[in-house]
C-alpha cells in the first residue's frame, strides 16, 4: 500500500520479523508514523564521521577508524566535539518496495545533539534502502553540549515509505482548503514554506542561544536542568537579530502548522540560497501535530538554527525552511497530542524536555 507506515503497519512488521531487535521492542516505541529506536550496549569513539559506501559494512569501516570502546550499559560521558559509532538493538528486514528514513527525535535536536543512522553499504545519512536487509548503527556528534547516554535510550526515529508518498502543491493546497495546515495565506512551492517568528506577541523574548562552556546533560533527565546555566535568552525590539557564526540558536516559527491525521511530514534540509545558516537537523512531524491544539489550530514550529561562516541578519517573516507533506498508507489509530500525551503539542518557543519549565 503507497505511503508512509502508520503504527498499526509498523507493529505487524514487527511481528512478522520485518524488525527485530536484540531486546524485546516496547509498545512506547512504536509512534503514530514512526519507530523509536533503541542504543545498544556499547559506544565506539571513531577518528571522523564516516559512511560505509557500496561495497563495505559499518564493521568494516569500525575496524579502520575506531578509537576504543565505551560500555553504554551504566551510562558514559559523550564528549562534545567528538564522534561516536553505537550499534543500535533494532535490525531491518524490509520488503522490496519499502525504504526507510530516519531523523533524530524532537528533544535530541533540541540539545544540537547531531545524531544520523548509517546502514551497510549506505551511501547516505539517515536513509535505509529499498529492501534493506541488515543492522542499524547511530552516528552521534555532540556539538554545543556533552551528555551522558545510556543503553536503552531512545534518540532517532524511523519512518517507511512505500511508493511514491510526497504530497504535490495542488494536492497540498487541495488539502489546506478542506482542512487549513498552516495559520495564514499558505506558502506552497515544493511544499510548505515557514518563517521565523522575531516579533512575539508579548514581550521580546525570541529565542535561546547556547553557552559555550557548559556542564554535561544527563539524557535521562528530564525537567531538570537550569536553562540559565545552558542557554542566553535573546531579545530584540527590532525584529531582526544578527546570528553570530558558529552559534547554535532555538527560535520558532511564526506561523502554527498543522499534520492533518492523513499526512506525515518532514522538515526540508537547508538550502544554501536562504542565507548564512542552516535551520533544523531535518525532521518528523507526525500525524496529529497541532491537529486540534488547545487554544486553536495548529502548533508551531520549534526551529534548530546554526549559523555558518558569516554573521547573518535574520528578520521577522524571513522565510527560512519548509514541510514536505507525505500521504500516510493509512489513518494512524493513534495520533500525536491527543493518544500518546506527547511533549509538545500545542507549542510556542520552548527548550527540550530535560530543561525546567
Amino acid at each position: 500500500m503507497t505511503g508512509v507506515s502508520p503504527n498499526q503497519h509498523i507493529t505487524a512488521m514487527i511481528a512478522s520479523d520485518a524488525i527485530t531487535a536484540s531486546a524485546p521492542i516496547i509498545p512506547g516505541q512504536v509512534q503514530p508514523a514512526s519507530l523509536d529506536l533503541r542504543l545498544g550496549t556499547v559506544a565506539y569513539r571513531v577518528r571522523a564521521s564516516f559512511l560505509a559506501g557500496h561495497r563495505r559494512t559499518v564493521s568494516d569501516r569500525l575496524a579502520e577508524f575506531r578509537m576504543h570502546e565505551i560500555d553504554l550499559t551504566g551510562g558514559a560521558v559523550l564528549e562534545k566535539g567528538c564522534v561516536y559509532v553505537v550499534p543500535l538493538m533494532e535490525s531491518l528486514t524490509l520488503p522490496t518496495g519499502m525504504s526507510g528514513a530516519a531523523s533524530a527525535k524532537s528533544s535530541i535536536g533540541r540539545l544540537d545533539l547531531l545524531t544520523r543512522i548509517i546502514t551497510d553499504r549506505g551511501v547516505e545519512f539517515d536513509r535505509i534502502p529499498d529492501g534493506y536487509c541488515g543492522p542499524l548503527y547511530v552516528e552521534i556528534c555532540p556539538q554545543s553540549f556533552s551528555v551522558i547516554a545510556r543503553t536503552g535510550q531512545m534518540l532517532n526515529q524511523i519512518i517507511f515509505r512505500t511508493g511514491k508518498t510526497v504530497i504535490d502543491d495542488d494536492a497540498l493546497r487541495a488539502i489546506h482548503d478542506d482542512t487549513p495546515i498552516v495559520s495564514g495565506d499558505p506558502v506552497i512551492a515544493d511544499g510548505l514554506g515557514f518563517s521565523v517568528d522575531l516579533r512575539p506577541g508579548s514581550g521580546n523574548l525570541v529565542g535561546y542561544r547556547a553557552k559555550p562552556h557548559t556542564g554535561v546533560i544527563d539524557l535521562a533527565k528530564l525537567n531538570h536542568y537550569d536553562p540559565a546555566e545552558y542557554w542566553e535568552q535573546v531579545h530584540t525590539n527590532s525584529g531582526w537579530i544578527i546570528l553570530d557564526p558558529g552559534a547554535f540558536y532555538i527560535l520558532v516559527s511564526r506561523e502554527a502548522i498543522t499534520i492533518p491525521p492523513a499526512c506525515a511530514a518532514e522538515m526540508a534540509p537547508y538550502l544554501a540560497m536562504v542565507g548564512e545558516f542552516r535551520v533544523h537537523y531535518a525532521g518528523f512531524f507526525d500525524p496529529g501535530f497541532g491537529h486540534a491544539a488547545s487554544g486553536g489550530a495548529g502548533s508551531r514550529g520549534v526551529l534548530e538554527v546554526r549559523c555558518h561562516e558569516a554573521p547573518f541578519v535574520l528578520e521577522h517573516g524571513q522565510i527560512v525552511g519548509k514541510l514536505i507533506y507525505e500521504r500516510m498508507a493509512e489513518v494512524p489509530t493513534q495520533l500525536y497530542g491527543t493518544d500518546i500525551a506527547s511533549n509538545y503539542q500545542g507549542q510556542g518557543l520552548k527548550l527540550s524536555k530535560h530543561f525546567r519549565t
